[in-house]
């Protein structure tokens, strides 16, 4: 715990959050823009200056792009043309009810249950 001593007098206190003040706000108002000539540090990726890319690089990417939108047109061409086939499950019971059905109408129109 601190005693009465070390503590700083709030005035010595207040005098130097002023002066900090004042030169986070010269700091913030001085221009943003490094000067050309000036080396600069660490940067993120979307504020530091572009490289222009070489005709190979971008022909190749270029062609990359154009297999990558092929793949994509002939993956989408064949998924419309292409029906998907029912579960075996639901076909199996679709042909039993026909043949039901079948075999019910048969006996319906017959004269058999006369018999």
């Amino acid at each position: 715990m601190n005693t009465p001593e070390e503590q700083p007098s709030p005035a010595e206190a207040l005098a130097r959050t002023r002066a900090a003040a004042k030169k986070m706000t010269a700091a913030l108002d001085e221009d943003q823009e490094p000067e050309p000539d000036e080396p600069l540090g660490w940067q993120p990726v979307w504020k530091r200056p572009r490289k222009p890319k070489s005709k190979t690089a971008k022909k190749e990417e270029l062609r990359k792009q154009r297999r990558r939108l092929r793949d994509a047109g002939r993956r989408r061409l064949a998924a419309g043309q292409s029906r998907r086939p029912r579960s075996r499950q639901n076909r199996i019971g679709n042909a039993a009810a026909r043949r039901d059905a079948r075999a019910l109408s048969r006996v319906r129109h017959s004269t058999a249950w006369l018999w």
